[in-house]
């Protein structure tokens, strides 16, 4: 319930998902959950703005935006899109089992929902494929959709920073999960170009990656 302003976010029920499924989707693992703990750290700040409409992008199991949606409640509309038709039905169902209405889209990042969402995101999430990889194993399979991030691991997530404008809505905010190989303060500048500023929400060792999780909002 909205007034019990519950400031934990639980890991979602994802036991649905089976073995069969985890060859098509990528696993909920510690990229997903750093992601998850990024938006717990940031919560009043993204209830402060009193948030209409979520978007993910690349939903994947559905864990991400499903977390942020048990926490937000029925008042803010949740968007997922992904290449992946499996995807999109999996993170359907995880919003399910969790109490979350989700409208699951599979499309490549965001085209079939830009005329809908236009100027209305008032919270954009994306974890997205950011392993460095050749270019050409970029979108090759189920799999490889969701790690394959081609040159620097940036080649499906700059494809993503020009839509930003037009998708947030004046005080929206934009999450982006990324691999120290990334180049995040490339992205930075990008962004600073595009009109954001960034902060670096949350960093963590995870194995051998470097992930961090960085907050783009409009610039004042």
């Amino acid at each position: 319930m909205e007034e019990e302003l519950i400031n934990t976010i639980k890991t979602p029920i994802f036991s649905h998902i089976t073995s069969e499924d985890l060859d098509h989707i990528y696993e909920p693992s510690e990229d997903s959950f750093l992601l998850i703990d990024a938006l717990e750290k940031d919560l009043d700040l993204i209830r402060k703005s009193k948030p209409l409409l979520c978007l993910e992008v690349g939903s994947g199991s559905g864990v991400v935006i499903t977390a942020l949606g048990t926490v937000l409640g029925s008042q803010c509309h949740y968007i997922s899109t992904d290449i992946n038709l499996h995807a999109c039905r999996v993170t359907k169902e995880t919003g399910r089992l969790n109490g979350v209405d989700i409208k699951a889209v599979c499309t490549d990042l965001v085209t079939d929902v830009m005329g809908d969402v236009k100027g209305a995101v008032d919270v954009l999430l994306f974890n997205p494929p950011y392993v460095v990889t050749p270019s050409e194993e970029v979108g090759r399979g189920d799999l490889e959709y969701t790690w394959a991030g081609g040159e620097c691991g940036r080649e499906v997530m700059d494809r993503l920073f020009p839509s930003v404008d037009s998708l947030l809505s004046p005080h929206g905010i934009f999450y982006l999960l990324v691999l120290k190989e990334n180049n995040p303060a490339d992205i930075e500048q990008i962004m600073a170009k595009l009109g954001f500023t960034c902060t670096c929400v949350i960093a963590r060792r995870t194995g051998q990656e470097s992930l961090s999780v960085l907050r783009f909002s409009r610039q004042k």
